[in-house]
């Protein structure tokens, strides 16, 4: 099977998929919590594996930095793979003042600045939203685990170094928690498809605090949205 971007056989990827930015911590995931990891992909090198974890099989796969490339590989994953689920698991700057680094947040909606809906061609404006099983399992399985998650809207932008310093916080006014840059081409491409997908976040810096945390503590707070991601 295959595509110009994976070399996976149909098969190979479980029907959830864990999806880090980076394709080493795809890596680190498959190594550290998964059982018998198999790799099904060097293509460009996006990594991504298929193991088991607690008996259940699934698979976790690099998805690059920013809206085109996720979603590339978020399509091919939910129409040519027959993945069912997608939980994105990345780092966030915090825009609100309630929002402390390390922080596991949850994106409920994704507002952009992307023109990424343009191509669906609707008569109006999309809102990009989690799926709410998903959704729901991740809030419920947090409590039990002791770890005080919060959700709500988050920024999926297309710009890091923006022009415009202002930017922040005019988002930051409408009570968006935080901003990356993949969410919403993922809920996007799950809407489309009709399947299933949720974007949690460790907040790894505040904008508005210039405060950040070390690469060794953000594997730390990693390492607790992981044990929520697993769960699900």
């Amino acid at each position: 099977m295959g595509t110009p971007h994976n070399a996976a056989e149909k098969g190979e990827i479980a029907s959830t998929v864990l999806m880090p930015g980076d394709p080493l911590r795809a890596k680190y995931i498959a190594d550290t919590y998964l059982e018998d990891a198999r790799c099904f992909n060097t293509v460009r090198n996006m990594l991504g594996y298929t193991g088991t974890y607690k008996g259940r099989e699934i698979s976790v796969m690099g998805g690059g930095m920013g809206m085109p490339s996720i979603g590339i590989y978020t399509y091919e994953l939910y129409h040519r793979y027959e993945v069912e689920a997608i939980i994105r698991i990345g780092s966030a700057g915090a825009l609100r003042d309630d929002i402390q680094l390390k922080d596991v947040v949850i994106g409920m909606g994704a507002c952009t600045d992307s023109n990424y809906a343009a191509q669906y061609q609707l008569p109006g404006t999309f809102a990009p939203i989690a799926d709410y099983r998903l959704l729901e399992k991740a809030v419920n399985t947090a409590r039990v685990q002791g770890v005080n998650v919060k959700v709500g809207n988050i920024l999926s932008s297309d710009i890091f170094y923006n022009d415009d310093d202002e930017v922040n916080a005019k988002w930051r006014k409408m009570g968006v928690m935080a901003v990356e840059m993949e969410a919403a081409a993922l809920y996007m491409n799950a809407a489309r498809a009709g399947k299933k997908a949720l974007c949690m976040l460790t907040i790894s810096n505040h904008l508005f605090r210039q405060e950040s945390i070390s690469a060794s503590e953000r594997q730390s707070g990693f390492g607790q949205m992981m044990e929520i991601a697993l769960e699900l």
